[in-house]
């Protein structure tokens, strides 16, 4: 059999038409959930929506990569040349015979596509996201509607993320789950849940006419530190998933009965390699294994810390009240997550909940940020100018 080139465009039509069917079903839910409201209202929940899907697309890609579902289908965008697994049913069941614990399976080729499929719907949904924004951008300009809460150029910019997030995906198939563009994938994924939070929050604040929090410059500065740390122990997290290296450590607080294990931090943080082996050939050693595993771990220990100190101060300064005890929730989850998947062994349900809440941790902070803006300073004003403003 000869073997199956890496891109195959023949499929991509139909993909294409496949996404935009799918992406037909949310958009009559909008329309007909907001028929008789205005054009605002509707790109509002339309951005909601999407972000909700991204959301679940985000838990559905950690699923896929964790049941090992990858290569399901070796070559992109379809699976051996056909839109879906039942046209490369003969395909996949030589793959399967030849090596049935291998990455091609009927049931993997399955989870890849339908990953592929839901990807492709939320990227439809983001197209029409932007086009809308244009055009009522254009008719708030002729005095027709009323002006966009976020420049149209953010959903365009979205626009061009995802398919910046398709190209990744290409590459984490034909690349056969380099780490470096595996996480690359993931981060991108996070990203685009960034974005779409940001501007679901800035149309909801418009078509509910929410004004901004004030927050004093410490609060502000604390939120983008925290937000900065979550981000990092993301990055560590996804290198860690897609080097394999949650079981170097499997038990907790110490790992392989000591504090500090035997670590080889060179060769875990050797990042443009292949998965498994190093830039020279060579397999990765258990001691790097465990130095990326460790890294994550005492990282958590930094962002917990941090999140906790950041609920607390909002807590007691009164403000953000709900990103605040969302922040707590999720917190938590991560660490029983977190504990899980190292005492019991990685389970899929932990492994994919800590996946998504990461996500969420990332969603609320961007929540808390953009619902909220920096009071201004208080004037310094001098003793004698009080009194003086007093006596007036």
């Amino acid at each position: 059999m000869s073997a199956q080139p890496l891109y195959d465009l023949a499929p991509l039509a139909q993909l294409m038409l496949l996404g935009g069917g799918m992406a037909l079903g949310p958009l009559a839910w909008v329309g007909w959930r907001n028929r008789g409201r205005g054009s605002g209202r509707h790109l509002q929940a339309l951005t909601v929506l999407t972000l909700f899907l991204t959301f679940d697309l985000v838990l559905f890609g950690a699923f896929t990569r964790l049941t090992d579902s990858g290569l399901g289908c070796p070559d992109w965008p379809g699976c051996y040349g056909n839109a879906s697994p039942l046209g490369a049913h003969t395909a996949i069941a030589a793959a399967q015979e030849a090596l049935p614990s291998g990455p091609v399976t009927h049931g993997k080729a399955w989870v890849e596509m339908i990953h592929r499929y839901l990807a492709t719907g939320v990227g439809a949904l983001i197209m029409v996201m932007a086009l809308a924004a244009w055009w009522q951008h254009r008719q708030a300009r002729r005095g027709c509607a009323e002006p966009l809460p976020v420049h149209p150029w953010w959903p365009a910019f979205t626009l061009f993320w995802v398919c910046l997030q398709g190209a990744f995906g290409a590459l984490t198939v034909t690349m056969k789950l380099f780490p470096a563009i595996v996480t690359l994938h993931l981060l991108g994924g996070l990203g685009l849940l960034v974005l779409l939070t940001v501007q679901a929050v800035r149309h909801g604040q418009a078509v509910l006419a929410t004004p901004s929090e004030a927050l004093s410059q410490g609060s502000r500065r604390a939120l983008w530190a925290v937000g900065g740390l979550v981000v990092l122990q993301v990055v560590l997290g996804g290198w860690v998933s897609t080097n394999y290296a949650v079981l170097a450590c499997t038990t907790f607080p110490l790992c392989q009965g000591s504090w500090w294990p035997a670590m080889d931090f060179e060769q875990g943080f050797q990042l443009w390699r292949a998965l498994g082996v190093l830039q020279d050939g060579s397999h990765i050693s258990f001691a790097a294994l465990t130095a990326i595993h460790y890294v994550h771990r005492l990282m958590a220990y930094v962002v917990l810390l941090s999140l906790g100190g950041l609920v607390w101060h909002l807590h007691q300064a009164r403000v953000l009240r709900r990103q605040a005890r969302w922040l707590l929730g999720l917190a938590a989850l991560q660490l029983a997550t977190g504990l899980s998947n190292v005492v019991l062994g990685w389970p899929l349900l932990a492994a994919v909940l800590h996946t998504g809440g990461a996500a969420a941790l990332l969603a609320v902070l961007s929540w808390a940020l953009t619902a909220s803006r920096a009071a201004p300073a208080p004037e310094n004003v001098s003793a004698p100018q009080r009194a003086s403003r007093v006596s007036v």
